[in-house]
């Protein structure tokens, strides 16, 4: 295995995923906007599920994002 290869590799993974994901947050919190659904809370609760194909490994990160 080629460390520089593999870091480089999952660098542009991560961006690809930041920037996608971003969108659908984006796309998403439009959606419930439009259609009154956002939580009086004023925050919404998201996870990401990272799997590693080949491996048994999954990995969540889950946060919150203020609306206000």
């Amino acid at each position: 295995m080629n460390e520089e290869t593999i870091n480089l590799g999952i660098r542009k993974f991560l961006k690809q995923f930041g920037v996608s994901a971003q969108r659908e947050i984006e796309r998403a919190l439009q959606a419930a906007e439009q259609s009154g659904q956002l939580p009086a809370s004023g925050v919404v609760k998201v996870a990401a599920t990272l799997r590693i194909a080949g491996t048994a490994r999954d990995f969540t990160i889950e946060g919150e994002i203020p609306l206000n």
